[in-house]
Protein backbone atom coordinates (compact mmCIF):
# COMPACT_ATOMS: atom_id res chain seq x y z
CA UNK A 1 0.00 0.00 0.00
CA UNK A 2 1.35 3.43 -0.96
CA UNK A 3 2.20 5.93 1.75
CA UNK A 4 0.52 9.33 1.94
CA UNK A 5 3.71 10.95 0.62
CA UNK A 6 3.89 8.50 -2.29
CA UNK A 7 0.34 9.43 -3.23
CA UNK A 8 1.00 13.14 -2.77
CA UNK A 9 4.07 13.01 -5.01
CA UNK A 10 2.41 10.54 -7.39
CA UNK A 11 5.41 8.25 -6.94
CA UNK A 12 4.83 4.90 -8.61
CA UNK A 13 7.14 2.70 -6.59
CA UNK A 14 8.15 2.56 -2.96
CA UNK A 15 10.86 4.77 -1.54
CA UNK A 16 14.37 3.32 -1.51
CA UNK A 17 14.51 3.51 2.29
CA UNK A 18 12.56 4.78 5.28
CA UNK A 19 15.28 7.44 5.67
CA UNK A 20 14.64 8.64 2.13
CA UNK A 21 10.89 8.84 2.75
CA UNK A 22 11.42 10.68 6.05
CA UNK A 23 13.82 13.16 4.44
CA UNK A 24 11.44 13.84 1.57
CA UNK A 25 8.49 14.12 3.99
CA UNK A 26 10.35 16.77 6.01
CA UNK A 27 11.33 18.64 2.85
CA UNK A 28 7.78 18.55 1.49
CA UNK A 29 6.33 19.69 4.82
CA UNK A 30 8.90 22.48 5.11
CA UNK A 31 8.07 23.69 1.62
CA UNK A 32 4.34 23.77 2.33
CA UNK A 33 4.84 25.62 5.62
CA UNK A 34 7.23 28.13 4.03
CA UNK A 35 4.80 28.81 1.20
CA UNK A 36 1.96 29.58 3.60
CA UNK A 37 4.15 31.85 5.75
CA UNK A 38 5.51 33.59 2.65
CA UNK A 39 1.96 34.21 1.40
CA UNK A 40 1.03 35.92 4.68
CA UNK A 41 4.22 37.98 4.75
CA UNK A 42 3.68 39.12 1.14
CA UNK A 43 0.54 40.88 2.37
CA UNK A 44 2.89 43.00 4.49
CA UNK A 45 5.46 43.39 1.66
CA UNK A 46 8.04 41.20 3.42
CA UNK A 47 9.94 38.05 2.54
CA UNK A 48 10.67 35.25 5.00
CA UNK A 49 14.32 36.33 5.25
CA UNK A 50 13.40 39.96 5.88
CA UNK A 51 10.90 38.96 8.56
CA UNK A 52 13.48 36.68 10.18
CA UNK A 53 16.03 39.53 10.36
CA UNK A 54 13.45 41.85 11.90
CA UNK A 55 12.44 39.25 14.50
CA UNK A 56 16.08 38.62 15.44
CA UNK A 57 16.67 42.33 15.94
CA UNK A 58 13.51 42.74 17.99
CA UNK A 59 14.42 39.75 20.13
CA UNK A 60 17.86 41.13 20.87
CA UNK A 61 16.58 44.64 21.59
CA UNK A 62 19.79 46.33 20.54
CA UNK A 63 21.86 46.81 17.37
CA UNK A 64 23.62 43.69 16.08
CA UNK A 65 26.42 43.14 13.58
CA UNK A 66 25.12 41.92 10.22
CA UNK A 67 27.08 38.67 10.43
CA UNK A 68 25.67 37.94 13.90
CA UNK A 69 22.17 38.31 12.47
CA UNK A 70 23.09 36.01 9.57
CA UNK A 71 24.32 33.35 12.03
CA UNK A 72 21.01 33.41 13.92
CA UNK A 73 18.72 33.07 10.91
CA UNK A 74 16.41 30.08 10.53
CA UNK A 75 17.36 29.68 6.90
CA UNK A 76 20.92 30.34 5.85
CA UNK A 77 21.00 33.70 4.08
CA UNK A 78 24.08 33.68 1.86
CA UNK A 79 23.26 37.21 0.74
CA UNK A 80 22.62 38.88 4.10
CA UNK A 81 23.89 42.11 2.53
CA UNK A 82 21.04 42.00 0.00
CA UNK A 83 18.44 41.41 2.72
CA UNK A 84 19.89 44.27 4.79
CA UNK A 85 19.87 46.56 1.75
CA UNK A 86 16.21 45.68 1.09
CA UNK A 87 15.26 46.45 4.69
CA UNK A 88 17.19 49.73 4.55
CA UNK A 89 15.30 50.70 1.39
CA UNK A 90 12.03 49.90 3.18
CA UNK A 91 13.21 52.07 6.11
CA UNK A 92 12.71 49.17 8.51
CA UNK A 93 16.28 49.17 9.84
CA UNK A 94 19.19 51.54 10.23
CA UNK A 95 22.80 50.57 9.58
CA UNK A 96 25.79 52.15 11.31
CA UNK A 97 29.48 51.48 11.35
CA UNK A 98 30.73 49.99 14.60
CA UNK A 99 32.73 52.35 16.77
CA UNK A 100 34.98 49.44 17.82
CA UNK A 101 35.67 47.92 14.40
CA UNK A 102 35.23 49.94 11.22
CA UNK A 103 34.82 46.72 9.19
CA UNK A 104 31.66 45.83 11.13
CA UNK A 105 28.24 47.31 10.45
CA UNK A 106 25.46 47.08 13.00
CA UNK A 107 21.78 47.08 12.16
CA UNK A 108 18.84 48.13 14.30
CA UNK A 109 15.05 48.25 13.99
CA UNK A 110 13.27 51.48 13.21
CA UNK A 111 10.02 52.50 14.89
CA UNK A 112 8.10 51.59 11.72
CA UNK A 113 9.59 48.08 11.80
CA UNK A 114 8.50 47.70 15.40
CA UNK A 115 4.95 48.73 14.45
CA UNK A 116 4.98 46.31 11.50
CA UNK A 117 6.12 43.42 13.70
CA UNK A 118 3.42 44.20 16.26
CA UNK A 119 0.84 44.14 13.47
CA UNK A 120 2.18 40.76 12.34
CA UNK A 121 2.37 39.08 15.75
CA UNK A 122 -1.23 37.84 15.93
CA UNK A 123 -1.60 36.85 12.25
CA UNK A 124 1.63 34.83 12.46
CA UNK A 125 0.59 33.07 15.68
CA UNK A 126 -2.84 32.38 14.21
CA UNK A 127 -1.24 30.92 11.09
CA UNK A 128 1.03 28.67 13.16
CA UNK A 129 -2.00 27.44 15.09
CA UNK A 130 -3.99 26.89 11.92
CA UNK A 131 -1.21 25.05 10.07
CA UNK A 132 -0.69 22.61 12.94
CA UNK A 133 -4.25 22.41 14.23
CA UNK A 134 -4.62 18.72 13.36
CA UNK A 135 -1.56 17.70 15.40
CA UNK A 136 -1.83 17.20 19.17
CA UNK A 137 0.42 19.13 21.54
CA UNK A 138 2.01 15.85 22.66
CA UNK A 139 2.78 14.95 19.05
CA UNK A 140 4.16 18.44 18.42
CA UNK A 141 6.53 18.04 21.38
CA UNK A 142 7.61 14.66 20.02
CA UNK A 143 8.12 16.21 16.58
CA UNK A 144 10.25 18.97 18.08
CA UNK A 145 12.45 16.37 19.84
CA UNK A 146 12.78 14.34 16.63
CA UNK A 147 13.71 17.38 14.57
CA UNK A 148 16.28 18.40 17.19
CA UNK A 149 17.88 14.96 16.82
CA UNK A 150 17.85 15.32 13.03
CA UNK A 151 19.55 18.74 13.20
CA UNK A 152 22.10 17.48 15.73
CA UNK A 153 23.08 14.71 13.34
CA UNK A 154 23.48 17.13 10.44
CA UNK A 155 25.48 19.89 12.13
CA UNK A 156 29.00 20.23 10.88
Amino acid sequence: MASALQNELKKRGPFDSVQQEATLAMMRSSDLLENRLARLLREYSLTLSQYNVLRILRGEGKPLPCLEVADRMIQVAPAITRVVDQLLALKLITKTQSANDRRVFEIELTASADRLLKALDKPILDLHASLLSNVSKADLKTLIRILEAVRAGIRE
